[in-house]
């Protein structure tokens, strides 16, 4: 009996903000490559997580929530997702599927129409995220509305917080893909640098700290990364950049609370991440329009020297 060859591609994950492409993507991983927050917007950069196993190997580009523009920022963000676009064998629409139709997922399939004229050989499948917070009567009419799109090859009904589906969803991609030799190495299970993985880290602990306080107008900039290999030590030097003075209280807190709790969260989570002591030396700055800022943006997205 033959052994059946295997595969290997690209799957876009792609959906509106908070319709939970990350905790998917970290779900099929079984390893944390993407941050989770219930804010919009956490993901900000295309992040690459590599599946290895027998059947091949599946790069999925995680990307941010799709919205409209408003600054610099939101268009690097959705230059992003077009890419993606570009890339992928199988693009992945994410859907919150507790939530009702409205005007943006209209935007989304209206987007998924061009990627389809653009790439009519490329793969499409819908997935029907957080079934386990849905009335089990919804969820045929649901199936039902995006099979009239007549858009997608496969729709996928999960829960990517519980996991339900998500085995069934692996093999539906690894069917969909043509035999072929992995692009990346057999070790990896990402491409993110340990520099943007560590402000990543930070963010997220940012994000879930500052609650409401803040909106998601936060940034974190790496501004020195040591590795010691000997000592099996990293030293981090990073910067938590807020809009505003007024800002800065927050996440400093009374007497420097909140910001050591968010710089330990951030060390124990990346020692146990990078498998090696982390020093970590946080500082709160003010940068009042680093989101128009290309520069600034762009040395957030490019690795130290």
């Amino acid at each position: 009996m033959a052994v059946p060859q295997p595969r290997s591609g690209v799957v876009a994950l792609v959906g509106r903000p908070n319709a939970g492409k990350s905790t998917l993507l970290n779900r099929l991983l079984g390893h944390k490559v993407s941050i989770v927050s219930n804010k919009p917007q956490t993901t900000r950069n295309r992040i690459v997580g590599i599946l290895n196993e027998p059947r091949g190997q599946i790069a999925f580009l995680d990307t941010p929530g799709i919205h409209r523009p408003l600054h610099k920022l939101n268009v690097r963000m959705m230059h992003h997702v077009r890419e993606s676009f570009g890339e992928a064998d199988i693009v992945a629409l994410i859907v919150d599927a507790s939530e009702a139709f409205g005007k943006g997922d209209e935007y989304v399939i209206e987007m998924l129409r061009e990627q389809k004229a653009k790439q009519p050989e490329s793969k499409r499948f819908v997935i029907l995220n957080k079934i386990d917070l849905l009335k089990k009567n919804r969820l045929l009419p649901m199936i039902q509305q995006y099979s009239g799109f007549e858009l997608f090859d496969e729709i996928v009904p999960l829960s990517a917080s519980s996991g339900e589906g998500a085995d069934e969803l692996a093999t539906l991609f690894f069917g969909n893909l043509k035999p072929g030799p992995p692009t990346y190495p057999t070790e990896d299970f990402t491409t993110q640098p340990e520099r943007f993985f560590a402000a990543e880290i930070i963010r997220e602990k940012v994000l879930q700290n500052t609650s409401d306080e803040l909106p998601y107008t936060t940034a974190v900039s790496v501004d020195r990364f040591e590795d010691d290999e000997e000592k099996n030590l990293i030293k981090i030097w990073a910067t938590i950049v807020v809009e505003r003075e007024s800002q800065k209280p927050i996440v400093i807190g009374k007497r420097g609370d909140m910001v050591k709790r968010i710089g330990t969260e951030a060390r124990l989570e990346l020692e146990a991440i990078l498998g090696a002591k982390v020093y970590l030396d946080l500082h709160v700055g003010v940068h009042e329009s680093w989101r128009e800022d290309e520069r600034f943006l762009g040395d957030l997205e490019r690795p130290l020297e």
